[in-house]
């Protein structure tokens, strides 16, 4: 695998690359990697034969300092696990690489930008859409893939590609749960053992909206998830919406796609799920 920490000499490879006719697939991630990341750099193999993967542990996105400096970084063991999938490339920037002084950044994604995450993580979208810019427009990537489990940052992602006309297609990768049910995620690695069971209310009350759906009962189960959610001791419930997959909007019964998502606080630990309903 080849490591590049500066992006002229990752451009550099990659022209050569593209020159020869390759097909550029990309991951984009902040590290910690577990096998849902993993399952994205396989999933790029199978679309394209340069498969580059970034490692970024994005300040702009973090609206919360002590998030920022808790979030795990083992890039030894992330190196590693890259290496035993075959990952071709790794970028791994500093921050004065991806970033100079005083940068302004403001893209009118619209109301995505204040739904759901956005409502509890002001400004997050913001920094998400400038970093992945800054990316996409190193790497050039023909195809970008990313994971359900950031299903509204996946939504927030093609609006970006849509409005600034980037010439990447976009891929989003089924969530990859442990054998219990719990999303795979970053973050898990804080949970304790006690908040690790508790985490999983999150899961399967998703599963039992999943099972149980109709566009009738829209209210009465997202009211039954909440109660169930609330009752779970150590679990802070932000928000548990049926919605729009399109448009993340309140679903109704004329909704052609449909997803539950779910955000909670475990413990001090802060989760998202979702599952898609219907398609």
């Amino acid at each position: 695998m080849k490591n590049f920490a500066k992006k002229d000499e990752l451009q550099q490879y990659l022209a050569k690359l593209r020159a020869d006719g390759a097909v550029i697939t990309f991951v984009p991630t902040l590290g910690a990697l577990h096998q849902g990341h993993l399952s994205l750099i396989q999933q790029a193999q199978q679309l394209g034969n340069v498969v580059v993967c970034s490692i970024f542990v994005n300040p702009t996105q973090f609206n919360d300092p002590k998030d920022l400096e808790k979030y795990p970084r083992p890039i030894q063991d992330d190196i590693r696990k890259l290496e035993q999938v075959n990952c071709d490339v790794l970028f791994n920037p500093d921050v004065p690489e991806m970033y100079a002084n005083n940068e302004k950044w403001h893209l009118d994604i619209g109301e995505l930008e204040s739904l759901l995450e956005g409502k509890f993580r002001p400004g997050h979208y913001q920094g998400v859409t400038q970093v992945v810019y800054k990316l996409f427009d190193i790497v050039k990537p023909d195809i970008a893939l990313f994971g359900q489990k950031d299903y509204q940052q996946v939504l927030v992602i093609q609006k970006m590609v849509d409005l600034l006309k980037l010439p990447v297609k976009l891929v989003m990768c089924p969530i990859v749960r442990e054998p219990d049910g719990l999303a795979m995620s970053s973050r898990n690695v804080h949970l304790s053992t006690d908040d690790r069971k508790r985490a999983l209310i999150l899961s399967k009350t998703l599963n039992r909206i999943k099972q149980q759906f109709t566009p009738d009962r829209i209210g009465q189960l997202q009211q039954e998830a909440i109660v169930a959610i609330n009752n779970e001791p150590g679990v802070t419930l932000a928000y548990f919406e049926i919605a729009d997959g399109e448009t993340l909007h309140p679903a109704n019964k004329n909704t052609k796609k449909f997803a539950a998502l779910v955000a909670a606080t475990v413990g001090k630990t802060r989760l998202i799920d979702n599952v898609i309903i219907s398609d």
